[in-house]
């Protein structure tokens, strides 16, 4: 289906409304999904960035690489991995998903299978991993004392990995932030060793609605 003028200029004034909304953090390097047709996608990168019109096969200058565009959604090569984005969904170059700006985020999965994202603890930067298999959110030592969790004060317990067992402490998180969805008072445990990321579990996931589609995973708040 070939992109009529009209047809444009709502696309280009949906991506100049969108550019507007955009979040203040990480702002220069999100890339808003906010036009598609058969072939072609309108994107804005950054915070005030003009709309850019993309056939398939074009790159931009980050080196964001539209592969093919369809009414429904587009395929990207964003930091030399595949990523899928619809409307109002948006990434960010280093491949972190970004937020919809609906309470709801799209995660990539790496090469592994695996989806990761950053977030935030209390304020504080982390690397979540989702892992429906953890009952709780679960972080090491070292983030912990980084974030400034009292939790030495939380209740000690036991738990068995895979390394065998480990002591934890059973604390509450003030705030924990995935994209746009933030949830408050939150279960989580804290290790006695390091960690190398967040464990996202479901003391998190079980206030949100989880739905794969292909390579991604969308989380939507549910209260």
């Amino acid at each position: 289906m070939a992109v009529t003028p009209r047809g444009l200029r709502s696309m280009l004034a949906a991506g100049m409304l969108a550019s507007a909304l955009t979040h203040a953090s990480e702002q220069d390097n999100e890339i808003n999904v906010v036009g598609l047709s058969s072939g072609t996608a309108v994107v804005v990168v950054g915070d005030g960035g003009k709309p850019r019109l993309l056939r398939d096969g074009d790159t931009l200058r980050s080196g964001v690489r539209l592969i093919k565009a369809t009414p429904e959604g587009a395929l990207f090569e964003i930091n030399g991995k595949r990523r899928s984005l619809t409307l109002g969904n948006n990434q960010l170059a280093n491949g972190h998903s970004a937020a919809n700006g609906s309470g709801s985020v799209t995660l990539a999965a790496d090469a592994r299978g695996h989806f990761m994202t950053t977030g935030t603890i209390n304020g504080a930067t982390v690397q979540f991993l989702v892992d429906t298999g953890a009952t709780m959110i679960s972080l090491g030592l070292a983030d912990a004392r980084r974030i400034g969790l009292n939790y030495l004060e939380g209740e000690r317990g036991i738990t068995r990995t895979a390394n065998g067992t480990a002591r934890v402490y059973r604390v509450k998180l003030d705030s924990v932030r995935v994209g746009d969805i933030t949830l408050n008072n939150i279960d989580a445990l804290v290790h006695e060793a390091d960690m190398p990321f967040v464990l996202l579990g479901m003391s998190f996931l079980n206030r949100v609605e989880m739905t794969r589609t292909g390579s991604d995973l969308t989380l939507t708040k549910r209260y």
